[in-house]
């Protein structure tokens, strides 16, 4: 299952803390089959068939393709002196 390190717990609160619905809120990824890439949105609350982590707070909804690529993964964040966010997918230590 996917985890979270300390930055993209913190992160992922403060991107969903600008919802106004922030109780079932949360920031889903998604993936399509056979693309490299992964989709990211804040959401109102999971679809069926998301995966759903929980992390001091922090809600990340799991489409079902991407919580396949993601089993093994960690989601790291960083934050740049603009305010922009990069997130990073990187092997569990």
């Amino acid at each position: 299952m996917l985890t979270l390190t300390d930055t993209a717990t913190t992160v992922v609160k403060t991107i969903v803390e600008q919802d106004p619905n922030t109780e079932a809120t949360g920031l889903r990824i998604n993936g399509e089959p056979g693309a490299p890439n992964l989709t990211v949105a804040v959401v109102a609350a999971p679809e069926a068939g998301d995966a759903v982590i929980e992390a001091e707070g922090a809600r990340v909804f799991l489409e079902e393709n991407a919580a396949i690529a993601l089993s093994d993964k960690t989601l790291d964040a960083e934050v740049g002196e603009n305010g922009a966010v990069n997130f990073a997918v990187v092997d569990k230590a």
